[in-house]
């Protein structure tokens, strides 16, 4: 393919083209392979911070998109943070700070002077703008939010008033709304006009004078139809519409039941006050579920930036609860101390048959948890996944009842003993898979986060029921004393 390089106005001549030069330097990839912030590149930032290179800083990093400019702000040191921002100025993106970790962010704001945050912020959507202010000790943020406009300030102060995790908190406070007599034309009209108008939408919301909400237009279906045509009679109802004050977790079931890409939030007057958007649930699903798992391991809302007190602190509680199950179990084993005197394998092979059992639990109730968290296990299905988890635990019960069975037997020359312990393991993977299903179920109506709880009580059951039934069994088999 040639190309025709007329010495015409609005086309490209010889003289736009211009060879790179050939010992031009390569540039540095921001991220490795792996993803992470590549080593090199860090180096020439960091060596860029230390000089006060302010042209070099800008060309480093004032181009970067918000999440690589996130991750280098992670991996800078404590003090090279704030000098990278204020190296930046205006270049800086404070939209980077909402891919922090909580506790970095936090540290950061607390390092750069109020006025140049409330400027950053100022000219962030407001949902970003509510994400990074809402961690801020109430000081801090009177002090950031009495540096904005008036409108700016009562917008946010608005957001920041919903309850912590409600789609108050989430939404942007930016959106198109339009009353339903006017057309089309007008209508893209508007559109083309308005210099202020959100970065990003999807739809156009139709409101009555006092600002309830009647329905949307999609972008699409608006630039299909005849400019003449009154909004009105394109809309759609807007069913999907949220209110302010609900669950995010509940908003994000609903973006996943519809495919939606965009919602309406509204006050309790049905008054349009916000929208949300895709990009914002998707980080609350991840968000969600990364707080499940932290859960399910008695972590709690721990960071990777926490302190080491910080840390301590959250994991000790359920430690010593699970310090608690752990001497329950050991006096289950006190009660049987006769028992394993005499025959000293059982003390053998008892771990076994509990730790077999505490598996099987975990896995039941890691599916169950997460199956209560998205809302699929209910009444309507309770007793079909209860004979499931049953039969599951009596064919794994039985499948590893042969297999240690036959070991046991042949470690220890005693084919009784392998009954025995066939027996005990049966009995515990069934206990288990009851538990696993059972304890997450009764916490969740006890509105005891289940996540949290389920692993310690789980484990306590499996413990227990694996102890007693082993070495019962045992003492009855070879009629050994108690």
């Amino acid at each position: 393919m040639s190309i025709d390089l007329e010495q015409a106005e609005g086309t490209v001549t010889e003289t736009d083209i211009v060879d790179a030069p050939a010992d031009a330097p390569e540039a540095i990839p921001v991220r490795d392979e792996e993803g992470r912030i590549d080593a090199a590149f860090l180096q020439k930032v960091e060596d860029a911070i230390e000089a006060g290179d302010e042209t070099a800083v800008r060309e480093l990093a004032g181009d970067l998109h918000e999440a690589d400019l996130g991750d280098l702000l992670e991996a800078l040191g404590e003090n090279d943070r704030p000098r990278l921002v204020q190296l930046l100025g205006g270049d800086f993106d404070f939209a980077a700070l909402t891919e922090l970790d909580e506790a970095v962010r936090v540290k950061l704001i607390d390092q750069l002077p109020a006025e140049d945050v409330a400027e950053g912020i100022g000219e962030l959507d407001s949902d970003d703008a509510v994400y990074i202010l809402e961690d801020l000790e109430p000081e801090e943020q009177a002090a950031i939010l009495n540096q904005l406009s008036f409108s700016d300030r009562i917008q946010l102060q608005r957001s920041l008033d919903y309850p912590e995790e409600s789609a108050g908190r989430l939404m942007q406070t930016d959106f198109i709304a339009v009353p339903p007599f006017w057309t089309v034309g007008q209508t893209i009209d508007h559109l083309r006009e308005d210099h202020d108008l959100p970065d990003t939408f999807y739809e156009i919301y139709v409101v009555d004078p006092a600002f309830r909400l009647l329905g949307a237009v999609a972008l699409d279906k608006l630039l299909r139809t005849k400019r003449s045509r009154k909004i009105a009679k394109i809309m759609t109802e807007e069913r999907q519409a949220v209110a302010a004050t609900e669950d995010r977790e509940e908003v994000a079931r609903l973006f996943e039941r519809y495919n939606l890409v965009s919602a309406a939030v509204v006050d309790e007057g049905e008054r349009l006050v916000g929208v949300l958007t895709i990009d914002d649930i998707v980080d609350v699903i991840q968000e969600e579920a990364e707080e499940d798992l932290r859960a399910l391991a008695g972590v709690g809302d721990e960071e990777i930036s926490d302190t080491v007190m910080v840390i301590a602190r959250s994991r000790l509680t359920w430690l010593i609860v699970n310090l608690a199950t752990a001497v329950l179990a050991s006096v289950v084993i006190s009660l049987f101390e006769n028992t394993i005197e005499a025959m000293v394998a059982l003390a053998v092979l008892m771990p076994i048959v509990a730790s077999m059992g505490g598996n099987a639990g975990t896995q039941t109730m890691t599916v169950a948890v997460r199956a209560i968290a998205t809302q699929e296990l209910g009444s309507r299905n309770f007793w079909r996944v209860l004979r499931r988890e049953v039969l599951v635990a009596i064919l794994n019960g039985v499948a590893l009842a042969l297999l240690m069975g036959l070991v046991a037997g042949v470690w220890f020359a005693n084919p009784g003993l392998g009954l025995v312990i066939g027996t005990a393991i049966i009995v515990n993977q069934l206990f288990a898979g009851l538990a696993g299903l059972m304890i997450p179920i009764i916490l969740e109506r006890l509105e005891v986060d289940p996540a949290i709880a389920s692993s310690v009580f789980v484990t306590t059951v499996t413990d227990v029921v694996g102890f007693f039934a082993f070495l019962g069994i045992a003492a009855l088999w070879f009629g050994l004393p108690f």
